[in-house]
């Protein structure tokens, strides 16, 4: 009898971090489910993830910031794959301005889609990790929740407050084989990155000590490290991955 691979659901997986991390997961034999926004980058995604070998790897579009969606998506993937033995919370959007000028729908879609769907998530599958007595919760925060970001006062807020929830699951799931860890990327070179001007983004590359921007395979190989069964002993912690550009 073969033998069921862990299930691995990544929020935002169709994207330029979230892509690596699904593939990172993927060569370490979990069945991926990459969620997504857009169904019609979703299926080319997809695609090219199959031609690419990672037959291993699934999708499923479900609106994080809706709490019935999430509980509802849950059980189809586990109905169709298994229980969820990692998730990986990567979506995240901005809507940039400075707080005078930002509007009361700026602030709300950025705290929805960043941070109240984590809780949606997590909510969603802490039932039946506790259950299996074990689970990896991983969440994908930022240099700027932090240390803050000039006219970013909505992620910045978001990406912070994911790190709270962090700490407190931590401590309520540390004796039940569940780990929350959050991770904290500084500049990674994307595709959305990369489309910066060149004199931009050379100015931005000089503020980071290392003078380069971070990889998304580095993230990936960062966030299968904290999947891993072998390391149970990590939680809590938020990870600083930015090139030395924050240490705090």
């Amino acid at each position: 009898m073969t033998q069921q691979k862990p299930v691995a659901w990544v929020t935002g997986g169709t994207g330029g971090i979230g892509s690596s991390i699904c593939r990172e997961l993927a060569d370490a034999g979990y069945q991926v489910v990459a969620g997504y926004n857009n169904p019609d980058k979703a299926k080319t995604w997809l695609e090219t993830q199959k031609s690419d070998g990672y037959d291993n790897i699934d999708i499923a579009g479900i609106d994080l910031t809706d709490f019935e969606a999430c509980q509802n998506g849950v059980k189809a993937i586990e109905d169709q794959h298994g229980p969820i033995a990692v998730l990986v919370n990567c979506a995240g959007i901005t809507k940039d301005g400075t707080l005078k000028k930002m509007s009361a729908d700026q602030w709300n879609v950025v705290i929805d889609t960043n941070l109240n769907s984590v809780f949606n998530t997590c909510r969603s599958v802490i039932e039946s990790m506790l259950e299996q007595n074990y689970g990896r919760i991983i969440n994908i925060s930022s240099i700027n929740g932090r240390k803050g970001q000039f006219g970013q006062v909505n992620y910045s807020a978001a990406k912070a407050g994911m790190h709270g929830l962090t700490m407190a699951l931590a401590q309520e799931t540390a004796t039940k084989g569940i780990t929350v860890n959050t991770i904290s990327p500084g500049y990674i070179a994307t595709d959305m990155i990369m489309k910066i001007p060149e004199k931009v983004r050379e100015a931005i590359r000089e503020t980071i000590p290392m003078k380069r921007y971070g990889t998304p395979e580095e993230i990936g190989r960062l966030v299968n490290f904290l999947a891993s069964k072998d390391n149970g002993f990590i939680t809590g912690a938020n990870i600083d991955i930015n090139g030395g550009q924050f240490m705090g």
